[in-house]
């Protein structure tokens, strides 16, 4: 029998769209329901559909919720997302990080001793958590306990996948909404006696968490990531695919850990004429739709290619 992972990453409103094409892509090429997979990782918008997946919603459910369909057993939350963030609270948003990161630099990722050097966002997180209610009304953890939700403590700077032994404990509404608590837009989320904030802050993906379970496959779906890229003239589009090739490097190196002990990897991130749909902004929901149907046909042919 085949095991698989499935990973699914940071990438905000528009990611999250790009996601669900994705995922409805591998089921149709591999015949399989991704909500099956043996190890579920989710990072920022990837924990919410990760989440969905595990309380037993399907990749048809995931798509008409973001079509927006009234009959949909998910209801898209307009308030989840926003073109723009409002302004921040004055001040630094952890100064222990910031210390750590001066002391310590090789502990921390560059993304998170800059978090630690925003201000605290003013943003409303709590919507993500209606959404999780959604699909887990009575709370605890997901019906499939292989299930690991990615964030980053804001003291430490350390990546905490929830839902993983040794890992803190967490309700499932609590681990998303952390994971998905970037800094600067969302104020840290409080579990236990910690701050945690979004976890792609660590990873986009954090798919070496699955290096040491030797899997048969694992399939790595990453919005913030892309191995072709388009041209475009606006300056915030030029700054975006610039960061996005520095974050795709880093998922790479994470791909190719895992590939090393024998899982097979299959990498998936948006091509060219995904970008060329997604612009500048992965928070704006305007493109929402239009992402999604574009993801359905790039996926598709990425796979067979």
């Amino acid at each position: 029998m085949t095991t698989r992972g499935l990973v699914l990453g940071a990438g905000g409103v528009l990611g999250a769209a790009w996601t669900i094409g994705a995922l409805a892509a591998i089921r149709e090429h591999l015949d399989w329901e991704p909500q099956g997979a043996d190890v579920l990782i989710g990072t920022s918008a990837g924990s919410v559909l990760a989440s969905a997946l595990a309380c037993g919603f399907s990749v048809d459910d995931l798509v008409e919720t973001q079509q927006g369909k009234p009959d949909a057993r998910i209801s898209y939350d307009e308030d989840a997302g926003g073109a723009f963030p409002p302004l921040p609270r004055p001040g630094i948003g952890s100064t222990r990080l910031l210390r750590g990161a001066a002391l310590r630099p090789w502990r921390i990722t560059p993304l998170g001793a800059l978090s630690a050097a925003m201000p605290q966002g003013r943003g409303d997180i709590e919507p993500i958590g209606r959404l999780v209610d959604t699909v887990l009304p009575d709370g605890g953890w997901a019906p499939h306990r292989r299930t690991w939700i990615v964030a980053m403590d804001y003291e430490s700077g350390r990546r905490v996948p929830f839902g993983q032994i040794g890992q803190p404990l967490a309700e499932l509404r609590d681990a998303v909404m952390a994971s998905c608590a970037i800094p600067g837009w969302y104020q840290p989320v409080t579990i236990g006696k910690r701050r945690y904030v979004d976890g792609g802050v660590c990873s986009p993906t954090s798919v070496d968490l699955v290096a040491r379970l030797r899997l048969d496959e694992v399939y790595v779906l990453s919005p913030m990531t892309s191995t072709t890229f388009d041209a475009p003239a606006q300056v915030a589009a030029r700054l975006e695919r610039r960061f996005r090739r520095i974050v795709t490097r880093r998922v790479l190196s994470e791909v190719k850990k895992v590939a090393a002990t024998g899982t097979k990897v299959t990498f998936l991130g948006p091509t060219a004429d995904d970008l060329e749909v997604i612009g500048a902004n992965m928070m704006d929901p305007r493109r929402r739709i239009e992402v999604l149907e574009t993801s359905l046909a790039t996926s598709a042919q990425a796979l067979v290619a």
